[in-house]
C-alpha cells in the first residue's frame, strides 16, 4: 500500500495563489496567520499525519473498534495517536485562546483536516465531531456550560457527539422521539436511543460530551418541539474532577461496509441527566450549528479520500508495465485511457480543494471582518457552497476511488493494494450529514429562494468577463462562457417550473447540484490558471495548467448532458406508477 504524502505544494498554492490567505492577517484575532506561520501549520501538520496516523489507516481498517459489554476500543495505535494529536494542539487550532485554541483562522485548520481525512478518514472523525460540538456551545450553550465544557474540548481532553438520529427518525428529525424532562433545578432526565452515532464510546478520553435533540413533554408537534441538551458520559464535580457515570450506554456498534476505526454507536439514554442548550424547542436550528460545519468537514472527507487514490494510482501507474503503450512507453501511464483516467482524478480532486479552501475563508470573513455588509456575503458564500463542498466533494470521492480499483485492475480490487478500501470509505460521506440528495434539495429549495446561486452566477459572469481579453486563458473562457449561459437558462427554468410544479426542481435536484458544482470548479480553474501562467517555467505550474486544460476540455462538458436532462421536468421521473417500478 502507498504511504500517503500530504499535497504541500498544491495545497500551498490554493492557500497563497487561487484564495489569497494572506487577506486573513488583516482581519482582527487572525493577526498571527502570517506567511510564516501559515506554512509552519502546514509542515507540522504534515509530519505528524504522515508518521503517526496515516500509518494507521490500514491496520485501523483491518482490525476495527471492539465492543464489549458497553465499552468500544478503537484499533491499536489510535488512543495514542489521538492523544498525541491533541496534546500537540491540533484539536484546538481554530478555537478561541479564552478556552485553550490557538485562535487561528478556520481556514487553517480546514487545510490540516484536508490531510487528516486523507491520512485516515475514520480517524478524522473523533476530532471532526468534536469541533461541531464546540461549535454549538459557542454560538448557543450559556456562560456556565462554556465555563465547564468547552476548554476541555477545545483542547481534546474529552470529546463531543452530535446525537440526532433514532430508529424510526433518519434525515426526517420531526419523528424525534427522545424524551427529556424537567427536574427544576436546572437538569433535565433523558430518556431515548439514538443510532449511527459516531464516535459515541470509545477508549480516547476520560469523558464523552454529547449534544442530543429531544422533546419536552408539552412541545409542539414536528420539528418546531425539539430542544437540544448536552449530557456528559460522566457528571462533572462542583471542583472540576468528574463524578458518577451518567446512564448514557452503548448497546452496540455497527458492523459497517467502512471506516472500520471509527466507532458507530447505539446509544441508550436511560433517564440520563443534561442541561438545555439555549431555550426550549429551537434545538433544531442550534443543531444546524454543529450539522453545517459537519457537512464541510465530511466534504473535506471526500477530498480527502480522492487524494489518497489518486496518489496510489499514480504511483502505480509509474511503475506498472503491461503491454506497450502506442506511444513506445514502457508503463501503463502512458496509455492514453490511463492517462485519461489519472487526469480525471487529479481535476476532480485538485477542483474539490480549491472550493472547499475558499469556502472556509469566506466563512472566517464571516466572522471576523468589521464590515457587517462584508460578513453578509461571505456568509452567504458559505450557505451556498456549503452542499457544493459536501455533495460534489463525496460525489468525487466515490468517483475518483473507483478509478483508482480501475487503473490497478485487478490489482486494485483485492485487499493487499489498499485502493478497495478507499471504495468502501467513500461511500458514507453521500449519506451521512444530510445525503447528498437532500443537499441538493437544499440548494433548489431554500437558497434559490434566497438568490443565492443567481447572485454566484452573476459573480461568475464578472470575472469571465473581466479575463476575456486574456487570451491565453480562451482554453478555458470560452467554454466556461458557454456552459454558464447554460446554468443560467437551466436556474430561470426550475424557478419558473417549480411555480408549476414543486416535483420540478426535487426531480431535478441532484443533476442541478451537479451542474452548478462544474461551473463553480471551473470558476475556481480559471483563477487557477491565470496564476499558473505567472509562472509558467516552474514545473508544477506547467502540470497545473496542463490539468486545467484538461477540466476544461473533457470534464467541464458532462454541463451539456446535465442542463436537458434537468430541463426534462419531473414527469418522466414521475411517470411509471408505483407497481410498475
Amino acid at each position: 500500500m502507498p504511504e500517503y504524502k500530504a499535497p504541500q505544494r498544491d495545497m500551498m498554492f490554493v492557500l497563497n495563489d487561487v484564495i489569497n490567505v494572506s487577506e486573513l492577517a488583516e482581519l482582527p484575532g487572525f493577526e498571527d496567520a502570517t506567511p510564516d506561520i501559515v506554512q509552519g501549520v502546514i509542515d507540522e501538520a504534515a509530519k505528524i499525519i504522515e508518521n503517526t496516523i496515516a500509518p494507521l489507516n490500514e491496520t485501523g481498517d483491518r482490525e476495527g473498534c471492539r465492543f464489549d459489554n458497553g465499552t468500544v476500543t478503537a484499533p491499536a495505535g489510535f488512543k495514542e495517536a489521538y492523544q498525541l494529536y491533541a496534546e500537540s494542539g491540533w484539536t484546538g487550532l481554530d478555537k478561541s485562546i479564552d478556552f485553550g485554541g490557538q485562535g487561528l483562522p478556520y481556514t487553517l485548520a480546514t487545510a490540516v483536516t484536508d490531510m487528516l481525512s486523507a491520512g485516515n478518514d475514520a480517524f478524522s472523525l473523533y476530532p471532526g465531531l468534536t469541533n461541531g460540538a464546540c461549535e454549538a456551545l459557542v454560538e448557543h450553550g450559556s456562560q456556565e456550560l462554556q465555563d465547564i465544557y468547552l476548554e476541555k474540548l477545545t483542547t481534546g481532553e474529552w470529546t463531543g457527539t452530535m446525537c440526532l438520529t433514532e430508529p424510526q427518525a433518519g434525515s426526517d428529525l420531526s419523528q424525534v422521539r427522545t424524551k427529556a424532562i424537567d427536574q427544576n433545578d436546572g437538569t433535565y432526565l433523558v430518556e431515548g436511543t439514538k443510532v449511527f452515532i459516531t464516535g459515541g464510546e470509545h477508549d480516547f478520553v476520560e469523558n464523552i460530551i454529547h449534544l442530543v435533540l429531544a422533546r419536552l413533554p408539552d412541545a409542539p408537534a414536528g420539528v418546531k418541539g425539539i430542544s437540544m441538551f448536552l449530557i456528559p458520559k460522566f457528571m462533572i464535580n462542583s471542583d472540576a474532577s468528574l463524578g458518577e457515570r451518567n446512564p448514557v450506554v452503548c448497546a452496540s456498534i455497527e458492523e459497517k461496509m467502512g471506516i472500520h476505526g471509527s466507532s458507530t454507536c447505539v446509544m441508550n439514554f436511560e433517564n440520563a441527566v443534561g442541561y438545555m442548550i439555549g431555550n426550549p424547542n429551537e434545538g433544531l436550528r442550534y443543531m444546524f450549528t454543529m450539522m453545517n460545519l459537519a457537512r464541510l468537514m465530511v466534504g473535506l472527507q471526500g477530498l480527502g479520500v480522492a487524494e489518497r487514490a489518486t496518489q496510489g494510482a499514480i504511483e502505480y501507474a509509474k511503475e506498472r508495465k503491461q503491454a506497450t503503450a502506442i506511444n513506445g512507453g514502457a508503463t501503463i501511464i502512458h496509455h492514453p485511457d490511463v492517462r485519461r483516467m489519472l487526469m480525471t482524478m487529479k481535476a476532480l480532486t485538485e477542483g474539490c480543494r480549491m472550493v472547499a479552501y475558499d469556502t472556509a475563508k469566506q466563512y472566517d470573513i464571516s466572522k471576523a471582518h468589521p464590515d457587517a455588509s462584508v460578513r453578509k456575503t461571505a456568509n452567504d458564500r458559505v450557505e451556498l457552497m456549503t452542499p457544493i463542498c459536501k455533495a460534489f466533494a463525496t460525489d468525487t470521492g466515490c468517483e475518483v476511488a473507483s478509478l483508482g480499483v480501475q487503473v490497478l485492475g485487478g490489482a486494485g480490487y483485492i485487499r493487499e493494494s489498499g485502493m478497495e478500501q478507499h471504495m468502501r470509505d467513500a461511500k458514507i460521506f453521500c449519506i451521512y450529514e444530510g445525503t447528498n440528495a437532500i443537499q441538493a434539495l437544499d440548494l433548489v429549495g431554500r437558497k434559490m429562494k434566497l438568490n443565492l446561486p443567481q447572485n454566484f452566477i452573476t459573480e461568475m459572469a464578472a470575472k469571465l468577463e473581466a479575463e476575456s481579453s486574456n487570451s491565453e486563458l480562451a482554453f478555458i473562457l470560452e467554454p466556461m462562457k458557454i456552459a454558464l449561459e447554460l446554468l443560467d437558462e437551466t436556474t430561470q427554468w426550475l424557478i419558473k417550473a417549480a411555480q408549476e410544479d414543486p416535483q420540478n426542481p426535487a426531480a431535478a435536484a441532484v443533476e442541478y447540484l451537479t451542474l452548478y458544482s462544474l461551473l463553480t470548479h471551473g470558476y475556481f480553474w480559471v483563477i487557477a490558471a491565470k496564476a499558473a501562467l505567472i509562472k509558467q517555467d516552474d514545473s508544477f505550474c506547467q502540470a497545473k495548467l496542463a490539468t486545467a486544460q484538461f477540466f476544461a476540455a473533457k470534464i467541464l462538458p458532462r454541463v451539456h448532458s446535465l442542463a436537458p436532462a434537468i430541463m426534462s421536468g419531473a414527469a418522466v421521473v414521475m411517470a411509471a406508477e408505483e407497481d410498475g417500478i
